[in-house]
Formats: C-alpha cells, sequence, structure tokens
C-alpha cells in the first residue's frame, strides 16, 4: 500500500488550495484527479472575484492560499466594483484567460514539495474504527493516510442536458465519477441533488461588436495578491462588452419553454438561485423587458467567447434562435452549447467549523460537494480543510475562522449551521459585519493566522508587520495633527465646496467631511512628511491611502461594529457540552430541541443562528447548562 499522510480527491479550486496548505505545511500529501487536464479548470465563467468573492480570494490570500497569486498572473482584464457604493462592497474581479491560468495552477502543484500529483478515480473510502485510514481508486489501488479531504466539486454522478439530450458526464465532456457517491452515503452523509449550468461559447470573428457598449479595465491595475507588486500588472487588457435581450429574445425562449429541461420535469437538482438560466429569467420576471448580456473572453490563445447572461439548457437549435435575436449576436456561430449539470452534494450540517465530518475523525469536504456554487467559495473552503487536516496531523489546535473575522466564517458558518437548501454564494448581505471585513484588510485580518501555521513567509510577514506598523502610526497621527486657518487651506476648502475654517481643526475632522478625503487633504498639507517604503505595501501608495481614509471616515461605524462583535463573541465563548441531551430540556420548544439535538451546536453563538431556535428557546438552554455545569 502506498502511504501519505493527506489525500485530497479531486483538484478544482477546493482541491488545489488544499493540497497546496496541506503539503507546504509540511505534510506528504496526494493528490487524485479523475483528469490531470481538468486541474483548475473554469467549466464556466472564467473569471476569478466579484461581489464578495472578491473578498474571499483576498482571504485566501493572506492566508497564504494560491488564488489570488495565479489570477495575477493570468488575468485578462480587471475591475473594481460597487465603487459608487460604500468601502465595505468594493470587490475586485477579473477576468482570466482560462487555459493559462489552469495551467499556472498546475505547475504550481507539480513543483511543490510534499505533494504528489497522480490521475485517477477515488471509489472508495477506507475506515477503521470511525477513524479514516485510506482511500481506493478505480484500478483498486490504495493509499493509506491518516486524513482525506473530499473535493469533488461537480463530478459526482454529474450529468449534463441540453434539451431532450442527457449525456452522463461531468463539466466539460469530462467524465462523472460514478461509485464515490455510493461510498459516502454509506457512510451515513445526507445526499442532495443539485444543479448549475452555463451559457454557449461563441466565435468572436461573428459577433458585430459596434451593436455592444465596450467596458473596458480599470487603470491602474489592482492586484489581488497582498504579494503581488502593482507595477507587475499594469498590461494592456482585453476589453468585454455589454448588450442586452429583448421582446424577440423573450418570445423565442417563451415559445420553447416547455422544451427546456427545467421546464419539462427532467431536471430533478435543486437550481441556483442568484445565477439563474435565462430561461428562468424570463419565467420569473415576466415584467422586465430586457436583461443585460455580457460578451467576455475566454483567453488570448481561443476565439471562444463567454456569453454570460445568456445561461441556458435549451436544445441547440433553440439557443442559436435565441442568441441570434441579440444586438451584436445577429450573424453568431456557436461553439459550444450551453448546458445544465445536475451533480450530487451532502448536507453540511453533518460538518464541524473546521469543514471535518462529526462522526468520522479525518475526513474533510470542501467546494461544491458541500452545496456552494463558485470558484472562489471552493477555494476558500478548501484552504481551510487543508490547514485543519495538517493541524490535526500535528495534534495543534484546529483553525475556526468566525463570522466576525472574515466572509470565509461567513460561509463556513452559514453551512454547517444552517446548511442550504440550494447553490450556495456568497454576498455581501450575508456579513452582518462587513465594514469590519472589507476586502482591503484581509491582510490586517488574516495574515498574522497564515504566519501562525506556516503558510505566510517569514519575508512577506515582516513586510506585513512594517505595513501594519506604518497604518498605526499614520492613524494616529491624523487624529492628533492640528490643522490651522491658513490661506491654503481654505481655498482648498473653498474648492471643494466644503465650509472654510477660523480656527484650528483636527486633521481627522476634515477627512471626515463627505466632500473630503485623506488624498485631498494630502496633496495640499504636504503629508505625510516621510512616504512609506514601496516594499512594505507591493500594491501602492494609493492603497495606503485609502485605507488611512477608511479608518478614519467610517470610525464611529466601525467601532459600532466592533461593539457588537464583542457581543457576539461572549457568546461564541460559551461552550455547550457535548453531551447535553437536548430532548430533557423542559420548557424548550419541541423543534428547538430536535434541530439542536441534530446539530449539537458547539456554542450558544452557534445555537441561536440555527433556523427554528427562538430567543426563548436560548434562555431556556442558558438556565439548564448553568445547572448542567454545575453537576460536572
Amino acid at each position: 500500500m502506498n502511504n501519505y499522510e493527506i489525500v485530497v480527491v479531486g483538484a478544482g479550486h477546493a482541491g488545489c488550495e488544499a493540497a497546496l496548505a496541506a503539503a507546504r505545511m509540511g505534510f506528504s500529501t496526494l493528490l487524485l484527479v479523475m483528469n490531470l487536464d481538468s486541474i483548475a479548470m473554469m467549466p464556466c465563467n472564467p473569471c476569478i472575484g466579484g461581489s464578495a468573492k472578491g473578498h474571499l480570494v483576498r482571504e485566501v490570500d493572506a492566508l497564504g492560499g494560491e488564488m489570488g497569486k495565479i489570477i495575477d498572473k493570468s488575468f485578462l482584464q480587471s475591475r473594481m466594483l460597487n465603487l459608487s457604493k460604500g468601502p465595505a462592497v468594493y470587490s475586485l474581479r477579473a477576468q482570466a484567460d482560462k487555459a493559462k491560468y489552469s495551467q499556472l495552477m498546475k505547475w504550481t502543484l507539480e513543483h511543490t514539495p510534499n505533494l504528489t500529483i497522480k490521475q485517477g478515480e477515488v471509489t472508495d473510502i477506507i475506515v477503521q474504527n470511525a477513524k479514516i485510514t485510506g482511500v481506493k481508486t478505480e484500478y483498486n489501488i490504495e493509499y493509506a493516510c491518516n486524513a482525506v479531504i473530499i473535493c469533488t466539486g461537480t463530478y459526482l454522478n454529474a450529468r449534463c442536458l441540453c434539451g431532450d439530450n442527457i449525456t452522463k458526464t461531468g463539466p466539460n465532456g469530462m467524465r462523472s465519477a460514478t461509485k464515490l457517491t455510493e461510498t459516502i452515503a454509506n457512510l451515513g452523509f445526507i445526499i442532495m441533488r443539485f444543479k448549475t449550468g452555463t451559457p454557449a461559447r461563441v466565435h468572436k470573428n461573428t459577433i458585430d461588436f459596434s451593436k455592444t457598449q465596450v467596458q473596458p479595465g480599470d487603470l491602474p491595475v489592482v492586484p489581488f495578491s497582498f504579494d503581488t507588486f502593482a507595477e507587475t500588472v499594469q498590461i494592456k487588457q482585453e476589453n468585454c462588452y455589454l448588450t442586452y435581450t429583448n421582446e424577440k429574445t423573450h418570445a423565442v425562449i417563451t415559445a420553447n419553454l416547455h422544451r427546456s429541461p427545467m421546464y419539462s420535469g427532467v431536471i430533478e437538482g435543486v437550481a441556483t438561485r442568484y445565477c439563474p438560466s435565462i430561461e428562468d429569467k424570463i419565467a420569473r420576471f415576466a415584467d422586465k423587458n430586457r436583461h443585460p448580456v455580457f460578451i467576455e473572453p475566454e483567453g488570448t490563445g481561443t476565439a471562444e467567447m463567454y456569453i454570460q447572461g445568456l445561461s441556458t439548457s435549451l436544445p441547440a437549435d433553440v439557443q442559436l434562435e435565441l442568441y441570434r435575436t441579440v444586438p451584436g449576436l445577429e450573424n453568431c456561430e456557436i461553439m459550444r452549447n450551453g448546458y445544465a449539470i445536475e451533480y450530487d452534494c451532502i448536507d453540511t450540517t453533518a460538518l464541524l467549523p473546521t469543514l471535518q465530518a462529526k462522526s468520522l475523525t479525518g475526513l474533510f469536504f470542501a467546494g461544491q460537494i458541500n452545496g456552494t456554487s463558485g470558484y472562489e467559495e471552493a477555494a476558500a473552503q478548501g484552504i481551510i480543510a487543508g490547514i485543519n487536516a495538517a493541524l490535526q496531523l500535528r495534534n495543534a489546535e484546529p483553525l475556526i475562522i468566525d463570522r466576525s473575522m472574515g466572509y470565509i466564517g461567513v460561509l463556513i458558518d452559514d453551512l454547517v449551521t444552517k446548511g442550504t437548501p440550494e447553490p450556495y454564494r456568497m454576498m455581501t448581505s450575508r456579513a452582518e459585519y462587513r465594514l469590519l471585513l472589507r476586502q482591503d484588510n484581509a491582510d490586517l485580518r488574516l495574515t498574522p493566522l497564515g504566519y501562525k501555521i506556516g503558510l505566510i513567509p517569514k519575508e512577506r510577514y515582516n513586510r506585513f508587520l512594517q505595513k501594519k506598523q506604518w497604518l498605526d502610526a499614520e492613524i494616529l497621527r491624523v487624529k492628533n495633527e492640528n490643522i490651522p486657518p491658513t490661506a491654503a487651506i481654505n481655498q482648498l476648502l473653498a474648492e471643494k465646496q466644503s465650509t472654510q475654517i477660523t480656527t484650528g481643526v483636527k486633521l481627522s475632522d476634515l477627512i471626515k467631511r463627505p466632500e473630503l478625503n485623506y488624498s485631498i487633504l494630502a496633496e495640499t498639507l504636504n503629508y505625510p512628511a516621510t512616504a512609506p517604503p514601496p516594499e512594505i505595501e507591493p500594491h501602492g501608495w494609493a492603497t495606503l491611502q485609502q485605507q488611512v481614509n477608511i479608518q478614519i471616515k467610517y470610525e464611529g461605524y466601525i467601532n459600532m461594529q466592533k461593539e457588537q462583535v464583542t457581543a457576539f463573541r461572549k457568546l461564541e465563548q460559551q461552550k455547550i457540552p457535548p453531551n447535553v441531551d437536548y430532548t430533557s430540556i423542559t420548557g424548550m420548544r419541541l423543534e428547538a430541541r430536535q434541530k439542536l439535538s441534530a446539530l449539537k451546536p458547539l456554542n450558544i453563538g452557534q445555537a441561536q443562528r440555527v433556523s427554528g431556535v427562538s430567543p426563548a428557546d436560548i434562555n431556556v438552554l442558558l438556565v439548564y447548562l448553568r445547572g448542567f455545569n454545575a453537576k460536572q
């Protein structure tokens, strides 16, 4: 038998991060993938980031993950989204060269010490005394290990649907995994069936771009990784394009709705709410006379263009007809048809916040098998699963990122506490402390953790400490510095239509004015006297200015959220013993007893987030625990 310490099953975005984390933490790691050509594949939109998803990528990077570094080396276009809103929801999004992204990630995996990659389908998980001891592949090869991380994506019993044509394949025609679901079910996990989809790919030379609106990238480009220097990503960017559906498009879809497997009853899986097919949009939003369609490049080495907004599982002939009703696509030629894909996933309430199974030591799950959608959600789970598998083998305390620490914490807590009845997508609205969990400060929140567990190199950590020291000192200076009413400052205030000053005011008070900010005042007041050395902030001086500005301008709101976090953590620190018998708690409603018995929450904070548990139930539980703990 071949021996490894950790085995990762699947090499999508979850599997890549899990394997890299485990190997970089010093453990012999085997990454098993059904097809080596599918490593870090982007079967749907070839982009990284977006609203809330950009936060996840930054957090993965702050912990020492790879996704941010790879997209910085392979993007075609980059944009910061939501700039018209507050800084809490600013989100970076980059269009990727999908082939280059996959190749770079594969190369990184291949050249990582302690990491072995093999092609093969895992068909069985070997368990002894409720502990993982190995896996078996389709060729009856057994690999002994102490931990297994399941990252199978959308491959479990997958089938693709295009009209009445059904093929039992995974994404992009890759073969599906047909045996592992039964093994997982036999281990006691509840299996669910989800569905997602993708649009057609159209030949670039058959698109009339003059009928579309050009969507250029940002200048300058802001990198994803905190380790990427800004000057290295200032490339010539590819354009994306915007067009719209119209009444003709909607008429074609309505006339053929009966031929869609979504509406003919063929599809069994639960569809994603936040990325619906075009036929679903037309049916659900009949009052809308048009929907946006984005035409995006898939890479510099291909003519394929991704048609975002027209995801569909309608028959191939209908797809061509409806696409050709869209301005700019009247003469388009489809290179790959859109399709829906169904796959198996698990009920994640069976997992701990470490992403380890409650019932089996050493078995972890990450990515779309946990019911999530998106590359970023998968990567975030992957790095946490990889870290915790390694920490378990070290006999060290697990890494649990709570809801107040990061979007990763929100994502995982939602999954393990509430479960998900449909494909889960990260959104800024899910994060109650989002002003504290901005994408710009992910390194300030999580890099110390990444360094502590061994994923952040010493050089990068020292640079981080220098940056933090400079920011703290500059914010303190801004709060304390008094600005006298000079002619220069009053001229600036007049130009910005801001009230002039007659006595000295704190610099921080000026920054807090809506029409002013740190950068505007810096130019007039010529501060700071000593600019920070460029090596402490790879993203550049503008990013540092933005961070000082946010900390000062939103200080009141930030402090309010910090108070909320203090109250939140008090509840998280009130641990619940694992041997509590909820069925014996009198005064608690039956629904609450049943749900708490099933979930076995770790603390009062998690217990109160369980659906169906009321504040009154929590009060009864607190009274019960006082007596329970007194008897122990």
